[in-house]
């Protein structure tokens, strides 16, 4: 069955400086999202993302990481039927343990970890 094909779903918009989340539809083309707190535009974090508690300073510092790759908290495809979400890193030791294996491999973090969402 297709998941995002059947109705206009919201996507997650994020601010790290605030630490919240919100689920608006997707903004006009070239225009953005701003905070309602601090008025800095929001960035999209996907269809999956889970944002964590907001006093969880660690897990933000985590999904502010993801997102300034140009990632974004994805596991389906646009019609949502192909593939289950995979998690991103959530912890500090995961994202290093990510990069560590991107180095290693000699890719961009952003390159190893849609290698790993698609390979799931």
């Amino acid at each position: 069955m297709c998941v995002y094909a059947e109705a206009p779903y919201k996507l997650h918009y994020a601010c790290v400086t605030c630490r919240v989340s919100f689920k608006r539809h997707p903004p006009e083309p070239g225009a953005t999202h701003p905070c309602p707190n601090c008025s800095r535009p929001l960035a999209c974090a996907g269809h999956d993302f889970a944002a964590p508690p907001r006093r969880d300073a660690r897990a933000w510092s985590v999904v502010a990481a993801v997102l300034a790759e140009g990632l974004r908290y994805e596991g389906r495809s646009t019609c949502g039927c192909t593939r289950e979400p995979r998690p991103r890193p959530r912890t500090p030791a995961q994202l290093r343990s990510a990069r560590t294996a991107a180095e290693r491999a000699g890719v961009p973090l952003a390159e190893l970890l849609d290698a790993e969402q698609r390979h799931a």
